[in-house]
């Protein structure tokens, strides 16, 4: 087992490169996902829907693999390089992170929000719209993340 830390600056760094590189995969996945793959999508969000309720609005977390809205976007997109790149030490890097930050107040119903528009552009085969509302989701990500570390709410 290797165990990676990151400072505060090389944590934000890494959610500015999964800005670009989350942005194309979702492009992409607009492309080459299939209809049933975009529907099992959109029933993903409804069962995460389902759990934020049950959290009373407080969290949102998602299990990994599959069930993960940004692992199935990757795995959609069918670029087996980005795939490996988001999927790899990145993914469970960043994964450690969106866990500890999935009970700030107000996010998770507006990270589902961010995530029901980008299926929907998705869905509507719309990349550039797709690659846009990935890029802002992860930048508006990255910004409370920025906003936790100055609040010193998140220690690194």
């Amino acid at each position: 087992v290797t165990v990676v830390a990151v400072s505060a600056s090389e944590l934000v760094e890494l959610y500015r490169i999964r800005e670009v590189m989350e942005g194309l995969a979702a492009r992409q996945a607009a492309e080459r996902m299939t209809d049933q793959e975009i529907a099992d999508l959109q029933a993903t969000l409804d069962a995460h829907e389902a759990m934020i309720d049950e959290s009373c609005g407080q969290a949102y977390y998602q299990a990994e693999g599959d069930y993960d809205f940004h692992h199935r976007i990757a795995t959609g997109s069918r670029n087996t390089k980005l795939a490996q790149m988001l999927l790899g030490d990145l993914y469970y890097m960043v994964r450690m992170y969106r866990y500890r930050l999935s009970t700030s107040t107000g996010r998770p119903q507006r990270a589902l929000g961010e995530h029901r528009g980008i299926v929907e552009a998705i869905a509507q085969r719309d990349g550039e719209l797709a690659e846009f509302l990935m890029k802002r989701h992860i930048n508006a990500a990255r910004k409370n993340i920025e906003r936790k570390i100055q609040e010193g709410v998140l220690i690194i």
